[in-house]
């Protein structure tokens, strides 16, 4: 079925329940209003820092949006394209688009104007829905992008350029449009991290996206009582997919604008959430304002709070001995997906198997699992190749693509590109991604290995290791660190750390840095290794 139905039943079953919170703390700090006070004032004052919906009126909002994409001209089949930071709006442009059978395609909002405009005539796009942070993007390539598009501006003072979707949806009807949509029709086009350049288009069904949504609401276990608690951007397949557990339960989700540990855990607190996703670095900055004093969890009402779980990178089983630490009474589970997978759970950890701390887990709700060699052939267990998956969430194609299509999926598998190996209690171990492996005299090295090792350290907030060019060995280990507020740390601390590393494992190279991560929290690597690479193979050209 359609992933449309469950909004449908959802309001059907709960027409006067919540369905979505947004919740604006920072529009409180600017105001000089504390949270706390915030959130005594009646619903009526309430609105910069709190915002709700039911879920008849999320269904009712979506019904509108369709019925206008309609009377604009789109049809089944057409892509409309959202550009937006994460608000109430967001949800129901996106499901309003899927019942109009159009293909909602969800723009990453850091792009710049020119990725912009790339990804839209990538994804020949027909719509761009956007909000006023993205006017001057837009208008950059506005002359270009309206070459059969139609651009239209959620918010106030509509620019000359673009039509008012306030305006438009103002007068259209709340019923269902007549459109029949099953699960083999398409439904979204996601895009590529873009890591490696300009990112890729990843066409998905309905049946994508109906999986994910199960899926999310069996391995968590999700219930109608459950509170959801939503920071990541809704643009990533992530973020949406794991909210999609409560679309499948009925229950209430809160979109946090604030990723600081205080709002956090106001939000939890206030919001009697029991269910939170969280990125490394947002757990890191909780525990290390735990561990400073900073916070303190007395000052707040967590007792309903039973699951956090973390996904989109490796996560150091040290950072969850620490979260248990703090948080005994938690459940775990640690997600790991693509993109072109529909996102996280092809392969979870499991909320009984947090004695696995360190592996991604087993095939997910309905997957299969494999690794393979350079020549596709099945590895044995305990050694390390590439790491493929085959399910019902796996991409259709690379839209217009169909050479990167062949390289990623062959005989239904989708080859994602990660090194891995599985233990002999069948859990698989994320060893690193293929491109970011370091050759260095002709052994392997798994930079994931020792970023692990090194977060040990009680000084080191964050760290990257990359591969930096040598005339000798090819490559050499370079270790890019991240120091805790309030540390001091040398070269020598670090080194005299990794003596209990093998030596072929220990960093040649120690550098001090801030780590650049993108939107959902993964390291950006090419970054790094532009950054220090290029700097360091001239010096080797000039000594040569």
């Amino acid at each position: 079925m359609p992933v449309t139905e469950f909004l449908e039943k959802n309001a059907r079953l709960y027409p006067d329940e919540v369905a979505l919170v947004e919740l604006n703390p920072d529009e409180a700090d600017r105001r000089r209003t504390t949270w706390k006070e915030a959130a005594l004032i009646e619903p009526s004052r309430f609105e910069p820092y709190r915002r709700e919906i039911t879920w008849s009126v999320f269904n009712e909002k979506a019904n509108r949006v369709a019925n206008m994409l309609i009377q604009r001209g789109i049809k089944k089949g057409d892509k409309v394209a959202i550009i937006m930071y994460n608000c109430l709006e967001w949800l129901p442009i996106y499901f309003g688009i899927l019942k109009s059978g159009a293909i909602a395609v969800p723009f990453n909002f850091r792009y710049d104007a020119d990725e912009i405009l790339y990804c839209a005539e990538l994804a020949e796009v027909d719509m761009i829905v956007f909000s006023s942070p993205f006017i001057g993007r837009i208008e950059q390539h506005a002359e270009k992008l309206l070459k059969g598009r139609l651009l239209i501006y959620v918010g106030d003072s509509c620019p000359e350029f673009a039509e008012s979707y306030h305006e438009l949806v103002a007068d259209c009807s709340s019923k269902a449009p007549d459109v029949k949509i099953t699960e083999d029709d398409f439904g979204a086009i996601y895009f590529s991290s873009g890591t490696t350049g300009f990112p890729k288009a990843i066409l998905h069904k309905h049946l994508s996206l109906t999986q994910a949504a199960e899926m999310e609401q069996k391995h968590h276990r999700t219930t109608h009582d459950d509170v959801f608690l939503c920071i990541p951007p809704l643009y990533h397949t992530g973020a949406k997919f794991h909210w999609m557990g409560s679309l499948v339960v009925g229950s209430k989700a809160v979109l946090l604008k604030g990723t600081k540990p205080e709002t956090i855990l106001s939000a939890v607190s206030t919001e009697k959430c029991t269910i939170v996703w969280l990125l490394v670095p947002w757990a890191q900055d909780i525990l290390d304002k735990l561990d400073s004093g900073a916070l303190k969890l007395s000052d707040y009402e967590l007792d309903q709070w039973r699951l956090m779980h973390i996904g989109a990178q490796p996560v150091p089983p040290s950072l969850i001995k620490r979260w248990k630490d703090y948080f005994p009474n938690h459940d775990y589970d640690t997600n790991y997906g693509l993109s072109e997978s529909t996102g996280p759970g092809c392969v979870h950890l499991g909320l009984e198997n947090i004695h696995k701390v360190g592996a991604i887990g087993v095939p997910g709700y309905r997957w299969e699992c494999k690794i393979v060699d350079e020549d596709g052939v099945t590895v044995n267990q305990g050694e390390v190749g590439e790491l493929c998956v085959k399910g019902p969430g796996v991409m259709t194609c690379y839209y217009n693509n169909p050479e990167a299509t062949s390289e990623t999926i062959k005989d239904g598998w989708l080859f994602t590109g990660d090194m891995a190996m599985q233990d002999p209690d069948g859990f698989y171990f994320l060893v690193d991604r293929k491109k970011d492996v370091i050759v260095s005299g002709g052994e392997n090295i798994y930079p994931v290995q020792i970023e692990d090792f090194l977060r040990k350290f009680n000084k080191i907030k964050d760290c990257a290791v990359i591969g930096l060019p040598d005339r000798r060995l090819g490559e050499k280990t370079a270790a890019i660190i991240e120091i805790k507020e309030g540390f001091t740390c040398t070269k020598e601390e670090v080194e005299e750390f990794c003596n209990d590393m093998p030596r072929y494992k220990r960093p040649k190279e120690i550098i001090f840095a801030d780590i650049p991560r993108n939107a959902t929290g993964k390291i950006e690597k090419p970054v790094l290794r532009e950054r220090y690479g290029a700097t360091r193979l001239v010096e080797q050209e000039n000594k040569a």
